[in-house]
């Protein structure tokens, strides 16, 4: 196994910054069990201190109020996934339309920034419809908020943009114009680490 050891300098934590992360990322973990039942923190926390990169993704995910969490273990990739896992979608990334393009095509009351972009900038991807549905079967995320996922290409080619929330027991799935922005909706990212 090698050590991932790409991490460029104005994404490099400090020593104090990741062991604070670390140690609040263990303690998310360990008071959150039902999330990833089987998994132990010392195979998590060595593939963390093997991937600085992750870390500084890790970073900005809590950083923006995502509070990420291991949700799964990938024993074919050995990859842990990490999600944000805030009651509500993020705070520090509400506001925000679905893609460049979306943010582009508005000429009057842009928001600051677009979904897609901001998740890229993380280095983190949006979940997918499926992902967003598996993660509400742990736990009733976005019940008074929702979350962009990624959208299918032919339904973005029109103009619209997916995004889901969990009312009435169930998670739904809905569309809107990708341009479109609210001060309840954010997104949630996915990190594999």
């Amino acid at each position: 196994m090698t050590k991932s050891t790409d991490t460029s300098p104005d994404k490099a934590l400090s020593q104090e910054q990741r062991e604070e992360l670390i140690s609040l990322l263990q303690t998310r973990f360990e008071k959150n069990m039902h999330r990833h039942k089987g998994v132990e923190w010392s195979h998590v926390h060595t593939k963390l201190n093997d991937h600085p990169d992750k870390l500084w993704s890790l970073h900005e995910m809590e950083r923006t109020a995502g509070e990420p969490d291991v949700i799964d273990y990938d024993p074919h990739k050995d990859e842990y996934i990490f999600c944000d896992c805030s009651q509500q979608s993020p705070k520090g990334r509400r506001s925000v339309c679905y893609d460049r393009e979306a943010l582009e095509s508005r000429k009057k009351h842009k928001p600051d920034n677009n979904a897609v972009d901001m998740a890229e900038a993380m280095g983190i991807k949006l979940l997918t419809e499926e992902e967003y549905k598996t993660l509400q079967k742990q736990e009733e995320f976005d019940t008074k908020t929702s979350s962009w996922v990624a959208t299918p290409s032919d339904i973005r080619k029109l103009g619209g943009a997916l995004f889901c929330d969990y009312r009435f027991g169930h998670a739904f799935v809905y569309h809107n114009g990708a341009e479109s922005y609210y001060a309840a909706r954010g997104f949630r990212g996915l990190l594999r680490v």
